[in-house]
Protein backbone atom coordinates (compact mmCIF):
# COMPACT_ATOMS: atom_id res chain seq x y z
CA UNK A 1 0.00 0.00 0.00
CA UNK A 2 1.24 3.46 -0.47
CA UNK A 3 0.52 6.57 1.25
CA UNK A 4 1.63 10.28 0.98
CA UNK A 5 2.07 11.86 4.50
CA UNK A 6 3.38 14.73 4.47
CA UNK A 7 6.68 16.09 7.32
CA UNK A 8 8.88 18.48 8.82
CA UNK A 9 12.36 18.26 9.48
CA UNK A 10 13.03 19.90 12.47
CA UNK A 11 16.78 19.46 14.83
CA UNK A 12 17.38 16.36 12.94
CA UNK A 13 14.28 14.46 13.05
CA UNK A 14 11.82 14.14 10.84
CA UNK A 15 7.92 14.53 12.15
CA UNK A 16 4.88 13.63 10.47
CA UNK A 17 2.57 16.22 10.33
CA UNK A 18 -0.44 13.30 10.53
CA UNK A 19 -1.05 10.54 12.23
CA UNK A 20 -0.13 6.98 10.15
CA UNK A 21 -1.70 3.75 11.19
CA UNK A 22 1.20 1.45 11.24
CA UNK A 23 2.27 -1.84 13.58
CA UNK A 24 4.55 -1.45 16.61
CA UNK A 25 8.27 -2.29 14.25
CA UNK A 26 6.54 -1.85 11.01
CA UNK A 27 8.82 -1.02 8.28
CA UNK A 28 8.32 1.45 5.65
CA UNK A 29 10.13 3.17 2.69
CA UNK A 30 10.44 7.23 3.11
CA UNK A 31 10.61 8.86 -0.43
CA UNK A 32 12.07 12.16 0.25
CA UNK A 33 11.24 14.98 -2.66
CA UNK A 34 12.76 18.19 -2.67
CA UNK A 35 10.64 21.00 -3.60
CA UNK A 36 10.14 23.44 -6.73
CA UNK A 37 11.32 26.18 -4.58
CA UNK A 38 14.40 24.48 -2.98
CA UNK A 39 15.51 22.49 -5.96
CA UNK A 40 15.56 25.80 -7.97
CA UNK A 41 17.44 27.81 -5.16
CA UNK A 42 20.47 25.10 -5.28
CA UNK A 43 20.83 24.85 -9.41
CA UNK A 44 19.97 28.25 -10.60
CA UNK A 45 23.36 29.71 -9.49
CA UNK A 46 24.71 26.58 -11.76
CA UNK A 47 22.17 27.51 -14.51
CA UNK A 48 23.17 31.47 -14.13
CA UNK A 49 26.53 30.36 -14.77
CA UNK A 50 25.78 29.35 -18.01
CA UNK A 51 23.44 31.95 -19.10
CA UNK A 52 23.62 35.05 -17.37
CA UNK A 53 20.15 36.45 -18.73
CA UNK A 54 18.04 33.83 -17.28
CA UNK A 55 15.43 34.67 -14.66
CA UNK A 56 14.58 32.78 -11.62
CA UNK A 57 10.89 32.37 -12.85
CA UNK A 58 11.63 30.77 -16.35
CA UNK A 59 14.21 28.68 -14.62
CA UNK A 60 11.38 27.61 -12.35
CA UNK A 61 9.33 26.85 -15.87
CA UNK A 62 11.53 24.51 -17.30
CA UNK A 63 11.86 22.93 -14.09
CA UNK A 64 8.21 22.52 -14.54
CA UNK A 65 8.25 21.33 -17.77
CA UNK A 66 10.85 18.70 -17.23
CA UNK A 67 8.29 17.71 -14.10
CA UNK A 68 5.20 17.14 -16.76
CA UNK A 69 7.28 15.48 -19.42
CA UNK A 70 8.49 12.99 -16.51
CA UNK A 71 4.84 12.62 -15.43
CA UNK A 72 3.40 11.74 -19.13
CA UNK A 73 6.68 9.28 -19.49
CA UNK A 74 8.74 11.00 -21.80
Amino acid sequence: MTKVVKAVYRNGVLELLEPVDLEEGEEVYIVLKTSRERLAQRLYGVAKKRRPDLTKEEFLEVIEEIEDESVRGF
